[in-house]
């Protein structure tokens, strides 16, 4: 009688840890969409704001119509079509670069520069731009917490067995890693 009452505890308290790692890699998956939830939230507010900012942008030139049309054909696409993230990801870093450019462009304009509609857009953009950065900051850490769930032992064997997969970090490409050549910025001029 002791050796099933103990076997039964032995078996109950396995249930138990095997459903608390359980929950454990969920809790942390869900984080994970969460995190991912409010960098598509900071990109949509980033797309309703670039319309504005290229007709502001529009009235005080016609010099940076090539980089004007990527932005708003960047977003287009961005808002129009269902891409999957590694997509989206390339995109969204093609998009912040042309924004760069554009606000590097638009020291040449004086006027614009001095208009308090381009300035509070300006603002709001770069506002935006920290918000991007804090929330992918964010869902890279809740991704790293919800891998190393599934690294770790004994939570490996229930990943494993209840087919958890690997979520991908917010990462740049290796050629945006490189130092920018400010000097081939100001060679045009």
């Amino acid at each position: 009688m002791d050796i099933s009452l103990v076997l039964i505890a032995i078996v109950v308290i396995i249930l138990i840890a095997i459903a608390a790692m359980y929950n454990s890699l969920i809790g942390r998956r869900n984080q994970v969409h969460n995190a991912e939830s409010s960098v598509d939230v900071m990109l949509k507010k980033r797309h309703d704001l670039i319309p504005n900012l290229v007709e502001t942008v529009k009235q005080y030139t016609n010099h940076e119509k090539e980089v004007l049309e990527n932005i708003t054909a960047l977003r287009s696409k961005l808002i129009s079509q269902p891409l999957d993230k590694s997509e989206r990801n390339l995109l969204e870093r093609e998009l912040s670069k042309d924004l760069q450019q554009l606000s590097i462009s638009v020291e040449n304009y004086p006027d614009l520069k001095a208009n308090e509609n381009f300035l509070n857009l300006q603002y709001n953009l770069n506002e935006i731009e920290s918000q991007i950065s804090a929330s992918r900051r964010a869902h890279n850490a809740a991704v790293l917490s919800y891998n190393n769930g599934l690294d770790k032992f004994p939570s490996n064997i229930i990943a494993g067995f209840f087919n958890f997969k690997r979520e991908e970090f917010f990462d740049i490409i290796p050629s945006e890693r490189a130092n920018p050549n400010v000097k081939s910025l100001f060679d045009n001029e």
